[in-house]
């Protein structure tokens, strides 16, 4: 389908939005079986290049040629949600020399001591979760497991108040995957969000606490070395990349140990070896299939191909992390695999700079969930299950289980 030559809009091919929810494995497959790039139209109706190989997407991952901030794209060539510069001057729209100033100052403040106190809290939430769920023989791990851990976590780290996180939580959902039938809904969120986030840096100047966001107004405020837009944008990214992909990497790992009870059984014989199975799991079902667009800021050559300056690139990471040529059998999990090169927390400048975090609450999370129900399963048959529908974010709406536990019993303990 691909060679030296770029495709014409006549073979741009469209993104099947309900089969990559469905199975975007196998979507993948078929372009990277293809070539390692393509052109398509996405989702948004514009075209864009979908590059599939995984020596391909890593060396894009980390080429400075591919620009991440909006102002290189073509004029009219890329529609992304229209964010307030006040949300929308964060690390996922800068290049250097900015990228690497903001990334330096943040990672000062974000260090693995503060991480590493987390641990304990951590731990405690989720035991406290695994409680309330004990009470029943049902539950749905998004809803009461997967999804509050990693909100009350990145609030902890941020210094918010309990009682504001389930507001955020429906915002950042509404952001994420806006409603295409209601999207009065993510305009809201949007207003909502910059008034709370307004409201709680204002607030941290008045009584800074230990937390992560008062470190921050104190590098704003006493260094000069952020603008004020920076700094509430940092915190949005914060807030939505930290529990986001967080949620789907946990949702998404206890659906794969369910359905291989092989090596669920194995694990459970030997848990220390969670610690290096998160990789395993990342890799064979991430959170993010796709990785943040890209610009070029110069006609480039990508697998052969020659990628006009200004074109929308895409990089899937899922497409990387089933080829063949990288990982063995890549479409088996397997907790004995050495999974190291996933691309599940980025690559270059731009990996995840809240990995450490991420891996050490799926880590716990995992853990403790296995730990307190011996006899989980899938309450539903893997078909019925419901992914949230985009392109860029791979998670599961619900994940209903039988915990193995009964009300007596539960109580009982």
């Amino acid at each position: 389908m691909t060679d030296s030559t770029p495709t014409t809009r006549s073979q741009q091919k469209s993104i099947d939005i309900a089969a990559l929810a469905e199975d975007p494995y196998d979507v993948y497959a078929q372009f990277r079986e293809a070539g390692p790039i393509h052109r398509i139209t996405g989702t948004d109706g514009l075209p864009a290049w979908l590059v599939t190989g995984y020596d391909d997407v890593r060396e894009a991952l980390a080429d400075p040629r591919l620009s991440l901030d909006k102002h290189n794209a073509t004029p009219g060539g890329y529609r992304g949600m229209a964010l307030p510069p006040a949300l929308d001057a964060n690390l996922l729209n800068m290049d250097p020399p900015d990228h690497t100033r903001i990334r330096r100052l943040v990672t000062r403040a974000f260090t693995s001591r503060r991480i590493e106190q987390l641990r304990e809290p951590i731990q405690r939430t989720a035991d406290q979760l695994l409680d309330r769920i004990a009470a029943d023989e049902h539950a749905d791990l998004i809803d009461s497991y997967a999804a509050p851990l990693p909100i009350t976590v990145i609030c902890d780290l941020l210094g918010v108040a309990p009682a504001d996180r389930l507001d955020f939580r429906s915002w950042t959902d509404a952001l994420v995957a806006p409603d295409p039938t209601r999207p009065a809904l993510a305009k809201e969120a949007i207003g909502n969000t910059l008034s709370f986030l307004t409201h709680l840096i204002a607030g941290k100047r008045t009584a800074p606490a230990d937390d992560l966001l008062s470190a921050m107004v104190a590098v704003r405020d006493e260094e000069d070395r952020l603008n004020e837009d920076e700094l509430m944008s940092l915190a949005f990214l914060i807030l939505v990349a930290g529990y986001e992909n967080t949620v789907h990497l946990i949702g998404n790992a206890i659906l794969t140990l369910l359905r291989h009870p092989d090596q669920l059984a194995v694990l459970r014989a030997d848990p220390s070896r969670l610690s290096s199975v998160v990789g395993e799991l990342a890799r064979y079902d991430g959170p993010v299939p796709l990785a943040i667009r890209r610009f070029p800021t110069q006609d480039i050559s990508i697998g052969g191909v020659t990628v006009p300056a200004g074109d929308t690139v895409l990089l899937s990471l899922a497409a990387a992390h089933r080829d063949p040529r990288r990982f063995t059998d890549p479409d088996r999990f397997d907790i004995n695999r050495d999974a190291t090169g996933h691309l599940a927390l980025g690559h270059g400048i731009h990996h995840c700079l809240g990995a450490p975090l991420a891996r050490m609450e799926t880590e716990i999370a995992l853990s403790a969930l296995l730990g307190r129900f011996p006899d989980l399963a899938l309450d539903v048959s893997p078909g019925e299950l419901q992914w949230r529908p985009s392109m860029r974010s791979r998670g599961l709406l619900t994940l209903p289980v039988r915990t193995g536990t009964t009300k007596g019993a539960a109580a009982d303990r």
